[in-house]
């Protein structure tokens, strides 16, 4: 953090009391934001800071409205002690640290639950309207986001291959966008879902992270939180979540299965471009072990017979992340 940008910070914790506060870094996640975890505040009172630098692209808009809409439906977002949106600036609840993958690792026993916590939280998520400061996009428009593979995992792509990739997935989300439209969170998986067992109900669920939220297809966040890419959710407890969802929001099983292949074929070719992105341009080489997980999951998906038209060019296409492979992205 330059000079300035840290001047700005100290003055914002000064005006809001928590000047003397102890500041500890805390991981952050793949974007520009910072976080820092503040102990000793007010009344000994313990917060997140969260610096999102304007200059960056960052804002802190999106954060403030989504979680005012879920703090309305009575989920446990944080609660925002102070803001600054011109210089992005936000002091924040602090949940805690039972991250779900974390939970998971410590209480396997308690793996089942937490998750089936999450889904239920989506199915009451998914019958309140979506806040009208959401974005929704076209098929078209979604598969457009997953172009950034071509910059950085896969560049040597011909540009009519490309095209054809992108027309036919376009095509492939097409056929599952007649939807009722819900709220996705977007970056629904364990590294941004906290475990509150001292709430109760939906609100065991705490959220992090869900400035980019948009109006999508049920199945989003599903995927999202099935298909980690940061940990192996097991093929039975995918079965199961899976299934959880659709019998309690009366699916249509097959079609609701169909729309998910598409969804995470979309997902995971935009998560292997930015993880390329983020190793690449960014020098977070750690993202690059992510990948095969990643890779396994589109390998499933591009199976289900919906899919049979984007398989083959897509196949044809686009390279294995074999060691040698990723070695390269590495150096």
């Amino acid at each position: 953090m330059g000079h300035k940008r840290t001047a700005l910070a100290t003055s914002f914790l000064h005006r809001t009391g928590w000047g003397k506060a102890t500041r500890m870094p805390l991981a952050g996640d793949a974007s520009s934001r910072r976080y820092e975890r503040l102990k000793n505040g007010p009344d000994g009172q313990q917060a997140v800071f969260m610096d999102a630098p304007p200059t960056k692209g960052e804002t802190v808009e999106p954060f403030v409205n989504i979680a005012a809409h879920l703090h309305k439906l009575g989920f446990s977002a944080p609660k925002i002690l102070h803001l600054d949106i011109q210089n992005g600036f936000l002091l924040l609840e602090d949940l805690g640290d039972a991250l779900f993958g974390r939970v998971a690792k410590a209480e396997p026993d308690k793996e089942r639950e937490i998750y089936e916590a999450a889904v239920d939280f989506l199915i009451e998520l998914h019958t309140s309207r979506p806040p009208t400061t959401c974005q929704a996009y076209s098929a078209q428009q979604m598969a457009g986001f997953t172009a950034i593979i071509f910059d950085f995992y896969a560049p040597e792509i011909p540009v009519r291959d490309q095209k054809t990739i992108l027309n036919l997935l376009g095509a492939a989300l097409e056929c599952h966008h007649s939807f009722s439209p819900v709220l996705a969170l977007r970056d629904f998986h364990s590294e941004n879902l906290i475990w509150l067992p001292e709430r109760s109900g939906n609100q065991r669920v705490g959220l992090l992270d869900f400035q980019d939220a948009i109006i999508s297809h049920p199945a989003y966040d599903l995927i999202s939180l099935i298909k980690d890419a940061r940990r192996d959710v097991s093929p039975s407890l995918e079965k199961h979540l899976m299934k959880r969802y659709i019998e309690k929001t009366n699916q249509d099983s097959e079609s609701f299965l169909a729309a998910a292949s598409a969804i995470a074929v979309q997902r995971n070719l935009r998560i292997l471009g930015i993880f390329a992105r983020l190793a690449l341009r960014d020098n977070k080489p750690a993202y690059i072990d992510l990948i095969p997980r990643v890779w396994d999951y589109l390998m499933q998906d591009i199976n289900h017979p919906s899919l049979v038209d984007l398989k083959g060019p897509l196949m044809e296409n686009l390279p294995c992340p074999s060691a040698q492979f990723l070695q390269r992205l590495r150096d």
